[in-house]
């Protein structure tokens, strides 16, 4: 077999190889990202009860109108729906903390009481401020069942700033952050709820 004859074998071979690659490539594609998908949806809706909704809230995204609020700025939203029902509308939330950009997943529910919280990405000192990151999250979950005026609009700030809430110990700023950020979500979820739930009865 002559030198040609061996190239033009390994090319063709090289070409085979790369072929099959591309065909196994794009057909498991699909599969992956489906799997993806799930392990993003369980990544991100780990916070709400596995029986408040029956729906796959990451495909009904919300369309949000103002979304640059008094202290934080509206990322995006989702609906999580229950035999048809809205039962949560999510809303990714963005506040300025410490060392940067918190970000922040709010799960509402359709009575207007908070369900629960996340934080989805922070840049905040280690061992101070990066621990909203925890999760699950003890100061976090202290905010669940409360409403935009329960506490009042008074209410909703540090203890030492003469309003309900305790602070992570030693992380000031972030806390204000958050808890900024969490009433701008209500805020807004009360003065856009026929937009984002429609008339939908709520408890």
């Amino acid at each position: 077999m002559n030198r040609a004859s061996s190239v033009v074998i390994l090319v063709v071979l090289a070409g085979l190889g790369i072929g099959a690659t591309y065909l196994v490539q794009q057909s498991s594609a699909p599969r992956i990202a489906t799997e993806q998908r799930l392990i993003d949806s369980r990544n991100l809706l780990d916070l709400l009860p596995a029986d408040s909704y029956d729906n796959q809230p990451l495909e009904q995204p919300l369309r949000l109108d103002d979304a640059v609020l008094t202290n934080s700025t509206l990322q995006g939203g989702y609906l999580a729906t229950k035999a048809g029902q809205p039962s949560v509308v999510l809303l990714r939330s963005q506040a300025l903390g410490y060392t940067g950009s918190i970000d922040l997943l709010i799960a509402i529910g359709a009575n207007g009481k908070l369900v629960g919280i996340k934080s989805l990405k922070q840049s905040e000192t280690p061992g101070l401020g990066a621990r909203i990151a925890d999760w699950p999250n003890a100061w976090l979950n202290a905010f669940a069942g409360k409403s935009r005026n329960e506490p009042a609009d008074n209410g909703w700030a540090l203890k030492k700033d003469q309003g309900q809430f305790d602070q992570i110990a030693g992380a000031t700023i972030t806390s204000r952050a958050v808890i900024n950020a969490i009433h701008d979500a209500l805020r807004y979820f009360d003065e856009h709820r026929q937009q984002l739930i429609g008339n939908s009865p709520h408890e």
